[in-house]
């Protein structure tokens, strides 16, 4: 097979894919023949050709952690932004430091990037990288309490179309978060107030479960309290009956004393 055609075949693969492909992945397409099957340095020649043919075109093809993809060129982003409806997400300060933190940092326990940035670390953040699969758990620190150690994935490698982590950019280019993007420091508009508004939701109804439980509890224990004490007044009404009885009777008996003590006995 010319090497003409292996590029053209890679191209049409690169272009079709909707996530990046590995060498491995793309010599996986040519194994219906073996005998037209390239070698690696036939693939990887081929990417070379293609990176050259759109080096002055509207897109680049790129290496990322999980292979090689075609994307815009950063400089006609703003006009292709206007192909899609939704608006890109918007990060807070505290969600992107604490990113920045894990991707430098890592492994790197939640305690520690709070001692960092000097402030708690909100659950929300941290769920919200891990569901977009910036960030997973890689173990666990061998201290009192096990603390989990985070770490950033493949995933957040292809975002910011980054090959390995030694391309991350210098810290002292990155000092000043606002010159980059102002735009991305507004709070969350999407996914994490949402998220937020949600676990606020979920405690004030866990909240509410439990005083109304206590509330049953306490109207229980209550007229439990006020059967007793209408079961005590009525033995109290009982034994006051019963005295009011016993004075009765020995009123009537001293009575008869009396009227006895009034017989004058007849002399001798």
């Amino acid at each position: 097979m010319s090497q003409e055609k292996i590029k053209n075949i890679i191209e049409a693969a690169l272009m079709v894919s909707t996530k990046p492909l590995s060498v491995t992945r793309i010599l996986s397409l040519f194994e219906t023949d073996k005998t037209l099957e390239p070698e690696r340095d036939d693939i990887r020649a081929a990417i070379a050709a293609l990176q050259e043919d759109y080096k002055k075109r509207g897109i680049e093809l790129t290496e990322v952690a999980s292979g090689f993809r075609f994307h815009a060129r950063d400089e006609y982003a703003e006009w292709v932004n206007h192909l899609f409806d939704e608006r890109p997400p918007r990060y807070s300060r505290a969600l992107l430091e604490t990113l920045s933190i894990i991707a430098y940092r890592q492994p790197i326990t939640r305690g520690e990037i709070e001692e960092i940035r000097g402030v708690s670390v909100s659950s929300t953040i941290v769920k919200t990288l891990q569901e977009r699969d910036w960030i997973k758990v890689v173990g666990q620190r061998d201290v009192p309490g096990k603390p989990s150690l985070l770490a950033t994935t493949k995933l957040f490698l292809d975002y910011f179309n980054l090959k390995k982590l030694s391309d991350l950019p210098a810290l002292e280019d990155i000092k000043d978060f606002d010159s980059i993007n102002p735009d991305l420091f507004e709070e969350l508009e999407g996914e994490v107030k949402a998220q937020a508004n949600a676990d606020i939701k979920e405690n004030n109804e866990t909240q509410s479960t439990e005083v109304s439980a206590a509330d049953e509890q306490d109207i229980e224990t209550l007229l439990d309290e006020n059967s007793n004490t209408a079961d005590d007044e009525s033995q109290s009404a009982d034994v006051e009956t019963v005295d009011t009885e016993s004075a009765e009777v020995a009123t009537d008996e001293e009575s008869e004393v009396d009227e006895d003590a009034k017989v004058i006995p007849f002399p001798n």
